[in-house]
């Protein structure tokens, strides 16, 4: 019998140089890197030729990962677009940046691009020291602590807004990205609220992705499908994984878990969230989907330190033996790389 073809596990690598951490995921199996743009190899807001987006910074990013036998298979990072989100004056300046960056990925050979349209505010969080199992230190988000907080400098954003502005972008972009031969993975809004700040977030439900694919029937157009917000959109992520895997539209994978809801959360250890793992790995099995598929957000364990907030070394290398795991135990050992138990 064949093995159904397999999920590939990857890391996000945020570092500027190599590190002992980037070896031990190669000698724990993990050879696929998630990377950002490459503005710390040099000052690039200085920079009169190249910035980071540009052919030149990536090609030299990529080669230093293959030195350490990684392959690019995602950029999750974006050049500045809050012009494009918002429709105002540079949105052209900042599209032709973009599309750059999209050709430059497809002539590379990187495939996926993960963005987002989370408009001036993105990733938020109340807290990175909550305590946790054992007193690990785990992030969290509660609402009630943005409660009387001002507007930002770009006062009120309405959805209608958003949603204009990215119909312009995906018109443009989507015959680039199809083109180069690169997939564009929206990333939800993180955490997934309606508004915040009087900024409203188009993609904070399952009906917000689906509006995103109906924008654009291009397979390029997909999704980030990423566990910890969709887990607080819906009951039933397995049936969404499957939803949007049919569309052949999810073209890459955050796999992480939480506990509580979109206005109060904590994040947690991998095998103790409110998310049922196992089950979501099953669902990536049954729509056959072959992407990357990296850890994300761990909480910080005793005797280790994070240099950047969510990524403890010693709480990712739990999670991705974890994953691993379940990989194991959906696929097979043979399909996970390994040679087969013999009686």
């Amino acid at each position: 019998m064949t093995a159904p073809a397999r999920i590939e596990l990857a890391e996000i690598l945020l570092e500027p140089a190599p590190t002992p951490f980037w070896r031990a995921l190669r000698q724990i199996g993990v050879d696929r890197a998630v990377g950002v743009l490459p503005r710390h190899h040099f000052d690039w807001r200085e920079a009169r030729v190249d910035m980071p987006w540009d052919y030149v910074p990536l090609r030299i990013y990529q080669e230093l990962l293959a030195e350490e036998g990684f392959s690019l298979d995602v950029i999750e990072d974006n050049p500045p677009m809050e012009a494009i989100r918002l429709g105002r004056p540079g949105r052209e300046e900042e599209f032709e940046i973009f599309a750059g960056l999209v050709r430059n990925m497809g002539r590379l050979g990187i495939p996926v691009l993960c963005y987002n349209w989370a408009a001036v505010l993105s990733w938020l969080r109340t807290s990175s020291r909550l305590p946790g199992r054992g007193g690990a230190a785990v992030s969290g988000f509660d609402v009630a602590l943005l409660e009387g907080a001002p507007l930002t400098s770009a006062g009120v954003v309405p959805s209608e807004d958003l949603v204009r502005n990215l119909g312009w972008f995906l018109e443009r972009i989507v015959p680039i990205a199809e083109e180069a031969g690169v997939r564009l993975a929206m990333h939800p809004d993180d955490p997934p609220l309606p508004s915040v700040r009087g900024i409203d977030r188009i993609h904070s439900t399952v009906d917000g992705f689906r509006r995103l694919l109906e924008m654009n029937p291009s397979e390029v157009n997909g999704i980030t499908l990423c566990q910890g917000n969709f887990t607080l959109m819906t009951t039933d992520v397995p049936d969404v994984i499957r939803e949007f895997g049919e569309q052949k539209r999810i073209h890459f994978v955050h796999f992480r878990d939480v506990r509580g809801t979109a206005e109060h959360f904590v994040e947690t250890f991998h095998d103790e969230g409110q998310t049922d793992m196992l089950a979501c790995m099953q669902a990536y099995r049954d729509i056959g989907y072959t992407g990357v598929l990296r850890t994300d957000h761990v909480p910080e364990i005793a005797g280790d330190a994070s240099r950047f907030g969510g990524y403890s070394d010693l709480a990712r290398l739990h999670a991705i033996g974890y994953t691993q795991g379940l990989r194991e135990a959906v696929y097979g050992r043979a399909a996970a790389g390994q040679p087969s138990r013999t009686a």
